[in-house]
């Protein structure tokens, strides 16, 4: 089997795609600190898929511990890379380390594939670094606007960094910029785990209808939209998930047009702040609790993608709809309640 290793294999879209590269007949290792994740999300990939994920429990600014797992695994062959911080508003507040953390550990792993040869690289980009922009959908030839965040910054400046590195490289690299992950496993073995109180719409949602809180925010009914919320392109994370395995295998089959790609990863349908929450509304039977409040800093207005090419050099397409979206959702989150209220 050929061996591939996700960094933040732990994280959210991270245990999804193990799952998946597992199922697809890949060989995985992980590399995950638990800063931002949990093991938890790695023993649900176990009960998935009878496979125990080896993880190093590094932080890949530290050049060195990264070269150790290299130098243990000399046969990967590709490398799929997540690890970052990725919230938003902490961003806005605490740039510097956002720049440290996301770029130090963009460049040691860059640093890693050059000395070990590792031929193939798949970055965890953004939708964010189009910004606001005056045309939609997006495609990739879409200007990249100012970035409204640190966040948003960091995608935008390691695009340009691995850019740079291609020219000089023969490592081939495909940059997903995906658009806003939603849902869990159907299993409700994975999902995501919010390390702290969190900020992305769907977690948000399912925390106010369990009562975990007691009120949720839509931030901003002012904008020029259909309703007057944000809009935003919400894919199932599984189908993120499926969509790095098949990145990886087109990568592999060496069927890239060049060894920098860079391809949009969304449904192509614009869904807005309000419309989700109706849609959890109905597939949950659940009546929110939410109010209108101010626009949020760091937040664009609308954007969603074209994603033709993905779909004509992939093969790929999604598989779920934003009801689905919504019930797995609902379900990881009815499964952590569960979790907690055995623990106690």
């Amino acid at each position: 089997m050929q061996k591939i290793l996700v960094t933040g294999g732990a994280g959210y879209i991270g245990s999804h795609t193990l799952v998946d590269l597992i199922e697809s007949g890949f060989e995985v290792i992980s590399a995950d600190n638990f800063s931002r994740s949990s093991s938890k999300s790695l023993e649900g990939v176990k009960a998935i898929t009878g496979i125990e994920v080896k993880n190093y429990p590094i932080d890949l600014c530290d050049l060195d511990a990264c070269k150790k797992v290299s130098e243990a695994h000399p046969d990967i062959v590709g490398v799929i890379h997540f690890a970052a911080y990725k919230a938003v508003g902490e961003s806005v507040e605490k740039p510097l380390m956002y720049y440290e953390n996301n770029m130090l550990g963009l460049f040691n792993i860059l640093h890693c594939l050059q000395t070990y040869q590792v031929p193939n690289f798949v970055f965890s980009s953004s939708c964010s670094v189009y910004g606001n922009v005056d045309h939609l959908p997006v495609t990739e030839d879409t200007p990249l606007a100012n970035p409204e965040c640190a966040y948003a910054a960091s995608k935008q400046m390691g695009e340009q960094v691995i850019r740079d590195f291609a020219r000089v490289n023969t490592n081939q690299s495909i940059l997903l910029r995906y658009f806003n992950p939603v849902g869990a496993h159907a299993s409700a073995l994975i999902g995501e785990r919010p390390f702290d109180r969190p900020n992305n719409l769907v977690p948000v949602i399912t925390q106010t209808a369990i009562g975990i809180q007691e009120k949720m925010y839509v931030w901003g009914g002012d904008y020029d939209t259909r309703d007057g919320s944000c809009i935003r392109d919400y894919i199932h994370v599984e189908d993120i998930a499926r969509a790095h395995t098949m990145a990886l295998q087109y990568l592999i089959e060496q069927r890239q047009k060049s060894n920098f790609e860079i391809m949009n990863l969304g449904t192509g349908n614009g869904v807005s702040v309000m419309e989700a929450i109706q849609a959890f509304e109905k597939v949950s039977g659940q009546k929110l609790n939410y109010e209108i409040g101010p626009r949020r800093a760091g937040d664009v207005v609308a954007i969603y993608a074209n994603n033709t090419l993905v779909r004509e050099r992939l093969g790929w397409s999604p598989r779920f709809d934003i009801d689905v979206m919504m019930k797995s959702a609902w379900d990881w989150q009815l499964a952590m309640q569960a979790e907690i209220n055995a623990s106690k």
